[in-house]
């Protein structure tokens, strides 16, 4: 038996994590970008609870699967630190501080409309969201683009989605099947790159809690526990949905949104965004649950609180209650819409963790299927930059009144503070909202 290294930090208590889980929750701003790079510099770089190369795995295997696949690294990275509680807290609180903040927002935004307190703070987080999704870029791109063939598959992923409009879908499984056939013909390539076989530290990854040697490995599952998982878990995430039906039948505004939201769950592939035309279309046209300004709405708002961008689907579940109470008071069928809305999108992720996750630790030794994952982490360095074009874009360009360079001034502001000076993304937050509010009260904004 190997001695464990002197330098690798102690594992940390169930007591520990929380915390770690909470801050991440309530800094998770910026998108999957922003929330992927905060995970990076607080559960690698920070205090090296996970080595690069499984941060990295598992992040590939999330990037597979439909739905937020920022929460799901962080069902994934909690689940290797303590297991299937450790999972599904982390799953929890990646989401429950931004879906309180949501609903909050949305009873604000039903009830009293515009606030132009909410809207400079706003204002100001928006420039902060810009710095963080950046800051994002540098951290992943760094580690994993230190190759010209790695830099070539970013920009092409780049230029697909951006330029050409090339579904998200087929942008992974390309780059996927690139890493399987040229992986072949130049490995060294592929393997000198940072998120497999590269040893990311001096002693291959060992001065991690969940390093990279066999004995943070996870056990093999029987096939029988596999399939004893998918049924719990299933009938967990499915449940709220069964209930609704036996109780307020067909054609109530609970059922409707469980079944139409539970299929959405499963089409999710690239994130909100490439989710969105599809709901808009459905909640907007079909069931009328809300308008498209108020979908819009909705979107801005999920862009500037924490939490995943899909959480702008809890908005349309509550401004379907809202609008179609169904005899309840409209905020109590609000609350209850939201939440169904809430467990139905988020559920998943345990499920996809949970069954799979041990079967893509057993894979982590696969020379081949490392490679091809590698290429993938390289095509979603460039669809991370073509999202943060995206919001930049949104945000300095302002519909009334056209460019606006204060937050980009801003923006880089930021960057330049957690860049050259390291400030932690707390700081970054605090002052974006206190710039938001001391400009409205200047008259700037």
């Amino acid at each position: 038996m190997s001695a464990v290294p002197e330098n690798r930090p102690h594992p940390p208590s169930f007591l520990d994590a929380l915390k770690v889980w909470v801050k991440i929750g309530l800094l998770s701003f910026g998108g999957p970008a922003g929330q992927i790079g905060l995970m990076h510099g607080e559960l690698v770089e920070k205090r090296k609870w996970i080595s690069d190369r499984r941060f990295i795995h598992a992040l590939n295997y999330c990037m597979l699967l439909p739905g937020p696949e920022a929460q799901q690294l962080a069902i994934y990275t909690g689940w290797l630190l303590h297991r299937t509680w450790g999972g599904v807290v982390a799953g929890a609180l990646f989401v429950i501080p931004g879906a309180a903040l949501m609903f909050g927002i949305s009873w604000v935004y039903v009830a009293f409309g515009d606030v132009p307190l909410l809207e400079a703070v706003f204002y100001g987080l928006k420039a902060a969201v810009m710095a963080i999704v950046v800051m994002a870029l540098i951290r992943i791109g760094r580690r994993i683009l230190n190759q010209p063939v790695l830099w070539l598959l970013s920009a092409a992923a780049f230029v697909g989605i951006f330029f050409l409009n090339v579904p998200f879908p087929a942008i992974i499984l390309s780059a996927l099947a690139i890493g399987l056939v040229f992986g072949r013909i130049a490995p060294g390539v592929f393997d000198a790159a940072g998120g497999h076989e590269s040893a990311g530290t001096g002693n291959g990854g060992r001065d991690f809690v969940v390093s990279d040697d066999v004995a943070s490995t996870i056990p093999r599952l029987a096939a029988w526990r596999t399939a004893a998982r998918a049924l719990v878990w299933g009938g967990i995430w499915l449940a709220p949905v069964a209930v609704c039906l036996a109780v307020f039948g067909r054609g109530h505004v609970l059922t409707e949104e469980g079944l139409f939201f539970s299929k959405a769950a499963l089409v999710t592939f690239g994130g909100a965004y490439a989710v969105l035309p599809y709901v808009a279309q459905q909640a907007v046209d079909v069931h009328g649950w809300l308008s498209a300004t108020e979908m819009m709405d909705g979107l801005g708002l999920a862009e500037t609180t924490p939490g995943p961008l899909i959480l702008v689907l809890q908005f349309v579940g509550f401004l379907g209650g809202w609008n179609q109470p169904e005899g309840l008071p409209p905020l109590a069928m609000a609350a209850l819409a939201a939440g169904l809305t809430s467990w139905i999108t988020f559920l998943p992720g345990c499920l996809f963790i949970f069954v799979g996750g041990p079967y893509i630790e057993r894979t982590r030794g696969n020379r081949t299927l490392n490679r091809a994952l590698t290429a993938v982490t390289a095509a979603v360095v460039g669809v991370i930059l073509n999202l943060a074009i995206w919001f930049g874009w949104n945000v300095v360009m302002t519909q009334d009144e056209g460019f606006d360079a204060i937050p980009l001034i801003l923006a880089a502001l930021f960057l330049l503070l957690m860049y050259k000076r390291k400030w932690d993304v707390l700081w970054i937050i605090g002052l974006a909202a206190a710039t938001g509010l001391v400009l409205s009260f200047m008259g700037i904004r």
